[in-house]
């Protein structure tokens, strides 16, 4: 009894004791992991020193998978510390972790990239989009290719004994060896197909033609640029060497257009760039297709994004320019049965503005009595005394113009006679073929261009010119770019929720026409099958034109070192003219100046006799003469 008392005594005596020990062990062990997480932040901050992309704040936690956390606004990032004690992360294999973070190292690190190789994604893109559309692949394997191999040499970047790139960027070394140079990616191997050759070519040897440039292997420190992203971003921004074209985005669809254009594809100017802008073929911010290891800011910047759309005249005068750099031989002939012959394409642009099929014999008669369908005149020869190519949609636009003017006259005055005499007609005579009514057409035409004209307004105005994969100007900045980035996005989604609520239209489909007349459409009526007959009269066995007059759109040209051939000024012409230059200007996204140029030079070889006239006359009236 006593030893029992005793040891109840000595129990309760001690509980006391035994609970403040289990307290304090229990403080131990909590106070401890405060420390070790602590040290854990402590040292994930001092690991990792990128700003937060949510709060831009440079303070790092670790989760218990190992991820990268902010501790000010708890954003997991899926960066991973790379741990050798495996059980500090439970339940989570390590090969798995190590392996992400070296794939992870190797992207942040890139790839030793030339500015070349970026416009070489380029085209590559641009290729296979318009095999996309339709284009043949031997566009992409053998002329596109041909031509881009022709430019490296000619411009010294590559298939030559001294590139410039090897010659700027001394981190190369000229001892590598040839294992080196198979082991490397290589982007030009997307292009497999034979060398380029022609006279005048310098033959280089096997060794050289394979790789156009050696890819260092050099480590990160010694040959990353703080200004660019690329080896030689710097030094070839500032690269003005006399003779050499230097490569631009906007060059790469001349480049794209030289080929189409010696392959005789049916795609014109105008709709490569209508592709262009409707997002069939990468253009702006092409960068952003290029691979994830071709890290690009700084001066890469300045070089690949492009802030405007590509006009059809300045692409133009690229084409000729760089056909000229790359000595290419006279182009494949243009005949009767090519696309771009002006009888076909005349075809095209009738059906596509609504007008009578019977006016195709009149546009051929034109081609015809003004030489633009011969093939000499039609066939590109870039090393001729005056390297000029024909501008073939524009030149067939300008035929139908001169077509219209010489039935219609288009003064404001006779077109509407003619229309009050087809609507009488028309009315009297249900059943039979209608006339072609000129006021009806205008009405029909006007509606259909303004809808048109608002639709791509619109869409301008709705383009995101910021790309998905933001720039930078170092890498210090990357963090900034993309939390910046990150808020235009949402900004965009909330202010489009509020302005509009219905969903975005797709893509459209890519087509040769902008518009579809069909038959049987009350509210849009098709002119196709509509008669010339009240226009017309018969003269013997052939037919011609009731209205006998005819003025010129231009009186007198400006001299040869003139940059224009001619001047427009819409208060000196006719609505009707105006119209019908603001609607074909319009199909084609060109300036109105430029097709009432090509619309005088055509009058010009039609009326040899009348421009003869005119040029011994000193006086020059404000509006075409009549004739």
């Amino acid at each position: 009894m006593i030893s029992a008392f005793i040891s109840n005594s000595l129990h309760e005596m001690l509980h006391p004791l035994a609970l403040l020990k289990e307290h304090s062990v229990a403080r131990s062990t909590t106070r401890s992991k405060d420390l070790n997480a602590g040290a854990q932040e402590f040292s994930a901050s001092k690991e990792f020193k990128e700003r937060c992309t949510q709060c831009a704040a440079v303070s790092w936690g670790l989760t218990d998978e190992g991820k990268y956390y902010c501790t000010s606004c708890h954003n997991v990032t899926e960066r991973s510390k790379e741990v050798i004690n495996t059980g500090a992360i439970p339940n989570t294999k390590i090969q798995a972790i190590n392996r992400g973070l070296k794939r992870k190292r190797k992207l942040e690190r890139g790839w030793d990239w030339y500015v070349c190789e970026g416009f070489q994604h380029i085209l590559y893109q641009q290729a296979e989009a318009l095999k996309t559309l339709g284009v043949g692949p031997e566009l992409k394997n053998e002329v596109l290719h041909n031509f881009w191999k022709r430019y490296l040499q000619k411009s010294k970047q590559a298939y030559c004994k001294n590139p410039v790139c090897r010659r700027k960027v001394t981190v190369l070394e000229d001892n590598q060896s040839h294992s080196d140079w198979e082991s490397e990616p290589e982007l030009l191997s997307d292009f497999s197909c034979p060398s380029f050759v022609e006279s005048g070519t310098e033959s280089q040897p096997d060794g050289l033609a394979q790789k156009p440039f050696p890819i260092s292997k050099a480590s990160q420190s010694e040959t990353a640029s703080i200004c660019s992203g690329s080896l030689d971003g710097v030094e070839y921004s500032l690269r003005k060497e006399k003779g050499i074209v230097k490569m631009t985005v906007p060059r790469t669809l001349a480049f794209c257009y030289l080929s189409l254009l010696w392959q005789r594809e049916t795609v014109t100017l105008s709709d490569l760039l209508r592709f262009v802008e409707e997002g069939h073929i990468p253009y702006i911010n092409a960068f952003q297709h290029f691979p994830e290891e071709m890290k690009l800011y700084g001066r890469d910047k300045g070089i690949f994004a492009i802030e405007s759309w590509p006009t059809y005249e300045d692409i133009y005068k690229k084409m000729i320019e760089m056909a000229k750099f790359l000595d290419l031989p006279r182009f494949p002939d243009i005949t009767e049965d090519c696309y771009l012959h002006p009888n076909i394409l005349c075809m095209k642009y009738l059906m596509e503005a609504n007008l009578p099929d019977e006016m195709n014999d009149l546009t051929c008669q034109v081609v015809k009595m003004t030489g633009v369908g011969e093939v000499d005149f039609l066939t590109f020869d870039p090393i001729a005394k005056m390297a000029k190519t024909v501008k073939y949609d524009v030149q067939a636009v300008a035929v139908i113009v001169v077509v219209l003017k010489l039935l219609f006259l288009l003064d404001d005055n006779l077109e509407w006679s003619l229309s009050n005499t087809a609507e009488k007609y028309n009315e009297n005579n249900k059943e039979d073929k209608p006339w072609f009514d000129f006021r009806k057409w205008y009405q029909v035409m006007k509606k259909s261009i303004d809808e048109k004209k608002q639709e791509w307004e619109e869409a301008r105005a709705k383009y995101l010119w910021k790309s998905e994969k933001p720039l930078y100007h170092s890498s210090i900045d990357r963090a900034v770019a993309f939390k910046r980035r990150e808020m235009v996005v949402d900004l965009q989604k909330q202010f489009s929720t509020l302005v509009d609520s219905t969903p975005t239209v797709g893509r459209k489909k890519p087509s040769s026409f902008q518009f579809n007349w069909a038959e049987g459409d009350a509210a849009r009526t098709c002119f196709h099958g509509h008669s010339l007959q009240g226009i017309l009269k018969n003269k013997g066995q052939s037919l011609t034109t009731k209205n006998s007059l005819y003025w010129l759109s231009t009186q007198k040209f400006c001299r040869s070192y003139c940059k224009h051939v001619t001047t427009y000024e819409e208060s000196n012409f006719s609505l009707s003219y105006q119209f019908i230059i603001n609607l074909f200007a319009f199909l084609l996204r060109i300036k109105t100046s430029f097709l009432h140029e090509e619309v005088s030079l055509i009058e010009k070889r039609l009326f040899k006799t009348k421009y003869g006239k005119t040029k011994k006359k000193s006086s020059r009236s404000r509006k075409g003469r009549k004739y």
